[in-house]
């Protein structure tokens, strides 16, 4: 069966910490308010966010282990995620991340470091089987080869993509319809340049969209030839911001399957982001259609 949206990238066991007092400080005791053990990964929430929306979904990426898989299951049993091609680590509990929050700040922590140095994969290999049939996809920059193959496989099939942080060399940001760049890739690749000279740089390697987000600053989003469009977040009440980039994500997703324009489409993802950092925990929370569309006419009104 086909699904709406084929996405493949990083599915992990998320256990978040969110505080009562304030951020840690060293030496001091801090008082845990709520802890939950659940699906996480830029994919992983994109595909929790996605299915709220009403999209279908068939997903891939991170191998899933025997802490992981069960929650995985159990969470997405009556939701339109479907798990079915994601691979299995029989003999590993599967790979996890920690999150402390705060409010506005949060420290993740993890092994990724360690599990990308070991030379194992520990992730699956897209299927074109999987990605036949559907009107749209995400594609995330971080499997080497497995990533390449699956927008490789996209593009064969004319499903345009949506990808996050890639430079404007890459092949990823050369093919996609959606490049969503975050301050954390600016300041890592182009630390002495400007948001708007980056955002020229972007514009000259690619047919599609380029959007850069800057947390709570204006976005910038334009296309090759085009003006530099900015755009500020909507504003909301903050709970936390743990998965605020990969719902703006899901949103572009859902705008490029629906065929928004441009200014709609930043419009509906960044309602989207602004509806996810007003709750915690994310996954049992995820904004609902009804939810951005209130917050996109409440907007309009103002």
């Amino acid at each position: 069966m086909a699904h709406d949206v084929y996405l493949f990238g990083q599915i992990l066991g998320t256990h978040s910490f969110l505080l009562q007092d304030g951020f840690l400080k060293p030496d001091e005791y801090s008082e845990i308010s709520e802890h939950y053990f659940l699906p996480g990964g830029e994919t992983g929430t994109a595909a929790t966010v996605l299915a709220s929306l009403g999209i279908s979904v068939k997903m891939d990426g991170t191998r899933l282990g025997t802490e992981v898989a069960p929650m995985l299951r159990d969470f997405y049993k009556a939701k339109s995620v479907d798990l079915s091609s994601v691979e299995l680590m029989p003999d590993d509990p599967g790979v996890m991340d920690y999150v402390v929050i705060a409010g506005l700040v949060r420290s993740p922590m993890g092994r990724f470091q360690h599990l990308f140095s070991s030379g194992e994969r520990w992730w699956g290999i897209p299927k074109e089987a999987d990605i036949i049939g559907c009107k749209a996809a995400a594609v995330d920059p971080f499997f080497g080869s497995e990533t390449q193959l699956a927008a490789e496989l996209c593009i064969r099939n004319n499903v345009p993509y949506v990808t996050i942080d890639c430079p404007h060399d890459s092949f990823l940001h050369r093919n996609a319809a959606v490049n969503v760049v975050s301050r954390e890739l600016t300041s890592r690749c182009y630390p002495d340049m400007s948001a708007e000279d980056i955002m020229r740089l972007m514009q000259a390697g690619t047919d599609g969209l380029t959007i850069i987000t800057q947390g709570g600053d204006d976005m910038l989003y334009a296309r090759k030839g085009g003006n530099i469009r900015r755009m500020k977040p909507f504003r909301t009440d903050v709970r936390s911001t743990l998965g605020a980039g990969d719902t703006f994500k899901a949103g572009c997703v859902y705008g490029l399957l629906h065929g928004m324009d441009d200014d709609d489409l930043v419009r509906f993802a960044a309602a989207c982001s602004a509806v996810a950092i007003s709750r915690f925990p994310l996954p049992l929370h995820p904004p609902t259609l009804d939810e951005v569309t209130a917050l996109l006419s409440a907007q309009k009104q103002t």
